[in-house]
């Protein structure tokens, strides 16, 4: 069986929040240096990516991922220290949520070879069951 799984966003304002994505994003930025290389990693288009760093960058008191243009040695995307730290802290916190999900709703999981039952077709208006 399964454990039940826990996807969030940290909401940090109305109209700003850092979820799997984005995080995910970071991490890919992290491992290849290159914004252009993770977004086809993650098979978004680059505008989509750039947009994301962009909000990522523009959300805290500090740049998250500094980017350079190219040129004789290519351009590039790094981390800043902030950005790693936001990615251990999400990660921190997303494995104690996993934890405590699969602790409080184990119960309620059905073995991997059940489907979920289907919900009962009720009568028809009129008919009564015999």
């Amino acid at each position: 069986m399964q454990p039940p799984t826990v996807r969030f966003r940290i909401q940090f304002s109305r109209d700003f929040a850092v979820g799997p994505g984005k995080i995910d994003l970071l991490e890919q930025i992290d491992r290849s240096g290159s914004l252009s290389q993770a977004a086809r990693e993650m098979k978004m288009s680059y505008r989509r990516a750039w947009l994301l760093v962009d909000s990522l960058n523009s959300g805290f008191r500090e740049r998250l991922v500094v980017t350079s243009t190219g040129g004789r040695h290519g351009g590039g995307a790094a981390l800043t220290p902030l950005g790693r730290s936001l990615i251990r802290a999400y990660r921190r916190f997303e494995a104690t949520m996993q934890t405590r999900a699969a602790r409080h709703f184990e119960p309620f999981a059905q073995p991997d070879h059940q489907s979920p039952q289907r919900p009962r077709t009720p009568p028809k208006r009129g008919v009564t069951a015999r």
